[in-house]
């Protein structure tokens, strides 16, 4: 996800190392739930009621922050990518990764096409017990439906739903704990996150944006504002398509003619046609704002992260209106 390997050319055939993982899965136990340098690991001391830890493994960090908010010190949490130069789409698991999901009581897995190298690891490695969370089933988007349902503040809410429902239920004595957890995440910790995401709707809401690709769609519809650059763009930018002549024209005579009163593209993918988009979107004075694919800086939380992004993108949007 790097501009380095901007292309993304291998973003339509996820591949998978299934060599590696199966040799690895014939070592598994259930204490295999350790993680390599590479992986974060969120852990505390328990203090539990139950005496329970919840092994939680989230293929992306972005859930991962989520889950381990929620779980507090009764979870650990290892997130598979965590690097903001690792592409979710086309990530090839380690053994340490095959390892990890081995001893998981609960995943989290986005779906919707999104990280299929997932599901195979699951499937090769059945547990009875686990229990699996899939966003994508979660919010009812089917496969070939825009996969970046962390970008949807409607989505996010059903996921932190779900992820304490689930909690609950394997590990019900401390069952109240979760409650008060998610009690705090919700209205204290992203409070921020909140604020932000209901005051640019209720200032901006109507105002026409360029994007440039469909992770920015969520998050355009979760603030109220209108998408004028073409699905069939922004679909094949996020899958590593080329984009055609008649799309990327339609985008220039949007610029060109300031139909759009800002442009916001993801950093972690800036393709020569993207670059030259934000080019001439600066070039006629129209703000540009940025968002990125996963977690960054790696260390961030999900709220810090989305925060710093809106208030960019809130940023933009006042100085391209006056408001």
């Amino acid at each position: 996800m790097s501009t380095a390997s901007a292309s993304r050319s291998a973003r339509p055939s996820v591949r998978i190392a299934l060599v590696t993982a199966t040799a690895a899965l014939t070592a598994m136990t259930a204490t295999a739930c350790s993680t390599s340098s590479s992986h974060t690991a969120n852990t505390a001391a328990t203090g539990s009621v139950s005496g329970k830890t919840i092994q939680v493994v989230a293929a992306e960090n972005f859930w991962g922050s989520i889950a381990s908010q929620l779980g507090g010190s009764h979870v650990k949490v290892t997130s598979i990518i965590n690097n903001p130069d690792a592409d979710p789409h086309d990530y090839e698991p380690t053994a340490a990764d095959a390892r990890t999901v081995a001893g998981a009581q609960y995943t989290i897995v986005n779906g919707i096409g999104y990280d299929a190298w997932a599901d195979k690891l699951l499937a090769a490695n059945p547990a009875s017990g686990r229990t699996q969370l899939k966003v994508g089933d979660l919010v009812g988007i089917k496969p070939g439906g825009n996969p970046h349902r962390w970008y949807s503040p409607d989505n996010v809410h059903q996921v932190i739903e779900k992820i304490t429902a689930d909690y609950k239920k394997i590990d019900p004595a401390d069952a109240a704990y979760f409650d008060q957890q998610k009690t705090t995440f919700e209205t204290k910790t992203l409070g921020d996150y909140n604020k932000l995401i209901a005051d640019i709707k209720a200032k901006y809401a109507g105002t026409p944006i360029g994007a440039s690709e469909s992770i920015v769609t969520p998050l355009a519809e979760g603030l109220g504002l209108k998408m004028l650059t073409p699905e069939t763009f922004l679909d094949a930018m996020s899958e590593g398509s080329d984009p055609t002549a008649k799309d990327k024209a339609t985008i220039d005579q949007q610029i060109k003619n300031k139909q759009i009163k800002i442009y916001v593209y993801n950093s972690q993918n800036s393709t020569p046609d993207v670059q030259a988009q934000v080019k001439e979107a600066k070039a006629q004075g129209i703000p540009v704002a940025t968002v990125t694919e996963t977690l960054t800086p790696a260390g961030a939380t999900f709220q810090q992260w989305q925060t710093t992004q809106l208030r960019g993108i809130e940023q933009a949007l006042a100085k391209a209106t006056g408001k």
